[in-house]
């Protein structure tokens, strides 16, 4: 995956910090309450849970159900990237009885579960079963492995560089943008649960297995949703979608890499234009959480549409959709769309 290692322009930090003001106001106030404990859970208490970001928190919410306090840590609308805590937030972490995070994602809130201390901290990046990738896929992900995301950008013609997030380059993050370890995410999130308020455990199986089914239901649309398609490869300004692109056999080619605000180099611009003719590529894709100008550049200089294709990382009101399942499935009808699937 070809990442820039370029820094962020200081209007896009002096924005972000306005934006983390609030939300460390608002993280201090909901994290107040959190007095009850995994051991009162089963006494009329709540957990009190603290998810990092939205496709942590949607799994919370829809396995918790009401037993479960989710207290959000990144307010819509401000990049989970730049995120930002402060020591009182971080100390009221601490009392929080189960956080619920992505290792690797958002450099601040790996620091604050360190700092904090909160004693059941679970990261998402632990419970997709890597080990048994090439057993759970189905099939239909182990013929693109050799690929994996070294083609997204050439990496593999870079040497490894930090991607101004925290991440190397050729490492993607954005597990929960391929259904199946979304999945299993779930299901270790449900196990977590049911250890620590054993009272209600059968709640959380019940949730879980709902989830699972959803998102497996959700697999399925986008296998056979894209297998008419004329064409693999779609171009994207942040290389966010290497794990759905290796779970259906798709190419990615990211203009900016892992870091959405990079600016890509004039080769990188030249070498797209060059892939978008040969591999017949129709629609140039941006997001809404960052500027889309590089990607509208580009298409207007190759004769190429535009369109959303949604990382998930927050919803607003541009969102396609009120939740994760809701905004996948627009995020698949632009990539049929794209591709030229029927």
């Amino acid at each position: 995956m070809s990442v820039m290692n370029v820094r962020r322009h200081s209007s896009s930090r002096i924005r972000t910090a306005s934006s983390v003001a609030a939300v460390t106001a608002l993280g201090l106030v909901a994290l107040a309450g959190c007095s009850t404990g995994t051991a009162d859970a089963g006494s009329g208490g709540k957990v009190e849970l603290v998810a990092s970001f939205y496709p942590m928190e949607y799994l919370a919410k829809e396995i918790g159900g009401e037993h479960v306090s989710v207290t959000g840590l990144t307010e819509p609308g401000v990049e989970p990237h730049d995120l930002e805590i402060g020591p009182q937030q971080t100390a009221k972490l601490g009392e929080a009885d189960m956080m619920f995070y992505l290792k690797g994602l958002q450099p601040a809130v790996d620091e604050a579960v360190e700092q904090s201390g909160v004693k059941n901290a679970v990261d998402a990046a632990t419970l997709t079963g890597h080990e048994t990738e090439s057993e759970s896929t189905g099939g239909h992900g182990d013929e693109h492995a050799e690929k994996g995301h070294a083609e997204e950008g050439h990496a593999e013609e870079e040497p490894p560089a930090d991607d101004g997030h925290g991440h190397e380059s050729g490492t993607d993050p954005h597990i929960w943008l391929d259904p199946v370890k979304y999945a299993a995410v779930a299901e270790g999130l449900g196990k977590e649960l049911e250890k620590a308020d054993p009272d209600h455990a059968a709640d959380y199986a019940k949730n879980t297995k709902a989830l699972v089914g959803k998102l497996e239901a959700l697999d399925q649309e986008f296998e056979h949703g894209l297998e008419s398609r004329t064409t693999d490869t779609f171009i994207t300004t942040h290389a966010a979608f290497g794990h759905l692109a290796e779970r259906y056999g798709l190419d990615q080619e990211a203009i900016s890499g892992v870091d959405p605000e990079s600016e890509p180099s004039p080769a990188r611009m030249k070498e797209l234009h060059a892939i978008a003719e040969k591999e017949k590529v129709s629609t140039v894709f941006f997001e809404t959480l960052v500027s889309g100008r590089t990607a509208k550049t580009l298409a207007a200089d190759a004769g190429l549409r535009t369109n959303v294709l949604d990382p998930i990382e927050g919803i607003t009101d541009k969102s396609a959709g009120d939740d994760y399942l809701e905004i996948m499935r627009a995020n698949l009808a632009a990539l049929q769309k794209a591709l030229g699937a029927k």
